[in-house]
Parts: structure tokens; C-alpha cells; sequence
């Protein structure tokens, strides 16, 4: 009943318009410390019962965080790729900072990189997004 709760309000509550999310790893491993509080919390276990994540995870039945980012991304990828010529384009409008100013560092990641890589690790190719079947 617990993992149905989960999947049924917090996972949509986390995931909320994480297809087109570029994570770093510290923001994935942010998302799965909150994600294993709220499963630790509502199976009623503390950090002092110090029972393993893959313990609760196979509990309650749920999957790791970064193969459903993963799934939601390449769903997402599959409807772009798929989608007619005249479609309206969705584009996520970000706020930058430092206004004026060039950002330090090394580049942010792009959406392409990412899905790049999400190919890469579950061994598709871009060909395969209209393959519906698949």
C-alpha cells in the first residue's frame, strides 16, 4: 500500500516537468536523499534503524531515482522526435543570475548531451524514438 502511495503521489510530485531537466549529479543525488526520506518516513524508519536504501527500496518496490529521471526523459525525447513539422515548439525559458555578466566555469549541460547519454546507458539509438513499438 505504502509503495502505491509513493508512486501514485510523490514520484509525480518529484518528477513534475523533469523531462527536460539537464541534472548534475549533485541535484540527482539531492533528488534521491529527499526521495528516500519520504519513503524512510512513511515505512516509519530513522537514520538510527540504519537499514539500507536497496533494503527499502525492495520493501516497498520502487526503482532507483536516475532510471526514472532517465524513462521520463526519453518518453519526453520520443514525443519530440515524434511529434509533426507545424507543432508548437515548447521551449523552458531560463532566468539567468548574473544578468550581463558571462558565467564562470564550464559550460551548463544541454538537453541534447543529456539524452545523448541516456541513449548511450540504455543502449538505443535516436532512430528508435518513432518506433512506437519499442
Amino acid at each position: 500500500m505504502k509503495g502505491r502511495v509513493y508512486r501514485m503521489v510523490l514520484r509525480p510530485a518529484i518528477f513534475y516537468g523533469a523531462e527536460c531537466w539537464p541534472l548534475k549529479k549533485t541535484q540527482v543525488q539531492r533528488l534521491m536523499v529527499a526521495k528516500m526520506r519520504m519513503i524512510k518516513w512513511m515505512c516509519g524508519y530513522m537514520r538510527i534503524d540504519r537499514i539500507r536504501n536497496g533494503v527499502i527500496r525492495n520493501l516497498v518496490k520502487v526503482a532507483p531515482i536516475e532510471d526514472k529521471m532517465r524513462e521520463t526523459r526519453l518518453r519526453w525525447f520520443g514525443h519530440v522526435k515524434r511529434r509533426g513539422v507545424d507543432a508548437p515548439v515548447r521551449r523552458c525559458k531560463m532566468i539567468d543570475i548574473h544578468e550581463g555578466k558571462r558565467a564562470r566555469g564550464r559550460l551548463k549541460k544541454s538537453f541534447d548531451e543529456v539524452i545523448r547519454e541516456d541513449l548511450r546507458v540504455v543502449g538505443l539509438t535516436e532512430d528508435l524514438a518513432q518506433d512506437r513499438k519499442l
